[in-house]
């Protein structure tokens, strides 16, 4: 069995949002249910391309929709823990992207969670792949490690 992987830290990161827990995201167990660390990843990630005039979620002409997912959990986090999401990208495709997320509890040095997801870049109409344009391919590249 190979050696599990130490968590990143936050100097892996070259951008980060912040986001507030809520008490629903706690399950019986006393801390953040699983499925909110995806919640994350994504609000992290959508959120970064909407401040940067990549996304508009009702009126861009391509969007990215998610082909692949997976996470890696290192600690607990639970309301009313604030979570810093370091954002990443890990390749830039043709019509994809690798984004990788850090969730981080509060002022943690190294992340709780750390998950990925792949968006495939098509044409909000049909759907179908299409290559990225200058735009996103320029504001994509700093955030490339």
């Amino acid at each position: 069995m190979a050696e599990r992987k130490a968590p990143s830290k936050r100097t892996d990161y070259p951008v980060f949002r912040s986001m507030p827990t809520r008490w629903a995201d706690n399950d019986v167990y006393g801390h953040m249910n699983n499925v909110v660390h995806y919640s994350l990843f994504d609000t992290a990630v959508n959120g970064w391309l909407i401040e940067n005039g990549l996304l508009d979620p009702l009126n861009s002409a391509i969007i990215g929709l998610v082909v692949e997912t997976g996470c890696r959990y290192h600690g607990e986090m639970g309301f009313p823990d604030t979570v810093q999401a370091g954002i990443r990208i890990a390749r830039i495709g043709t019509s994809s992207v690798r984004y990788e997320v850090g969730l981080f509890r509060n002022d943690e040095p190294a992340a709780s969670a750390e998950g990925f997801f792949i968006h495939v870049y098509v044409d909000a109409k049909t759907r179908r792949p299409v290559q990225l344009d200058e735009e996103h391919r320029a504001a994509l590249q700093g955030l490339l490690v």
